[in-house]
């Protein structure tokens, strides 16, 4: 697939429903705290197609691969790092399996340490090992990067220009992660939703916006922050609610109606990319193809 092809889609001013949270389902599917999620995508690999064979069933049309986690860098806590590659072909492969026609995206999520100054993360570093993750990505034939839940902005930026290195070709979404202030949206390490925005644009990203953090009615008022900051096409993921502790594991409150009805509204705003992010599930999703597919002239249509 290419930019071209990408940028045709997304101007024909329908919604591309993305899949739900990973994390989720894979813990219903036997995950345990601690453990390395992309292990599954060498160790359990139709398990893990098995969940991106849901969210296309649910009507996704977009679905992510199991990397989040999955460069180098990251890896290496779990004594990965030189199967980093591998993993990540594997993890695109997957998600084909599973997904059929369905567009796959590849997963690229911070590298686990904050750069220097601020932590012991070498830019240079930082940059080889997304350029690692992301051309294995590439190599295992997605149709477009994700780049999210960026709380820095300059690691975001690191992971955009890896990507336009290793695939100039492939289109990349950049999503960053907001807190609510009283002085407006900003991330962990202090970047304006503003700032974050025009940057990201001038480094090439194809589609900016923000994931996790918060539940869908603050991720409504981020969407709105979004397109007042920019034209370009927008993504925006949200939580299901914030995870509350219930009998010694995490629960997410917002069912799939409650967040699709919300989610409304970011069609409304004109966000090009509409999915979930933790606690969704295929039902989450499912609510959202439906309410998606009531909005007149919305409806779905086959993945180009």
């Amino acid at each position: 697939m290419t930019a071209h092809v990408f940028a045709t889609r997304l101007a024909t001013g329908r919604p591309l429903l993305c899949d739900g949270a990973m994390g989720t389902e894979l813990f219903a599917r036997g995950l345990v705290a601690g453990e390395c999620p992309e292990r599954w995508n060498l160790e359990r690999g139709e398990t893990v197609a098995e969940v991106s064979r849901a969210y296309a069933a649910a009507g996704a049309e977009m679905v992510e691969t199991n990397t989040f986690g999955g460069s180098p860098l990251k890896l290496a806590a779990y004594g990965l790092a030189g199967r980093a590659a591998e993993i990540n072909r594997r993890g695109a492969e997957l998600a084909r399996l599973g997904a059929g026609r369905a567009l796959i995206a590849g997963s690229c999520g911070p590298c686990g340490d904050l750069l220097e100054p601020h932590g012991g993360a070498a830019r240079d570093a930082v940059a080889r090992s997304f350029e690692t993750q992301l051309g294995a990505l590439a190599e295992g034939g997605v149709d477009a990067f994700c780049v999210e839940t960026m709380t820095d902005l300059d690691e975001a930026v690191l992971a955009v220009r890896a990507a336009r290195r290793v695939a100039p070709g492939v289109p990349v979404l950049a999503s960053m992660t907001f807190d609510a202030t009283p002085r407006g949206f900003f991330t962990l390490m202090g970047n304006a939703l503003a700032d974050c925005v025009r940057r990201l644009v001038d480094e090439g990203a194809d589609v900016v916006g923000a994931n996790c953090g918060s539940g869908i009615a603050v991720m409504v008022e981020v969407g709105r922050a979004l397109r007042a900051a920019t034209r370009a096409p927008l993504v925006v993921q949200a939580n299901a609610g914030l995870p509350e502790q219930r009998d010694g594991r995490l629960v997410y409150t917002e069912g799939p109606e409650l967040f699709a009805e919300r989610a409304r509204e970011l069609v409304e705003v004109g966000v090009a990319v509409i999915g979930g992010c933790c606690g969704t599930t295929p039902d989450h999703i499912a609510a959202l193809r439906a309410m998606i597919d009531g909005v007149p002239g919305h409806a779905t249509r086959p993945a180009p």
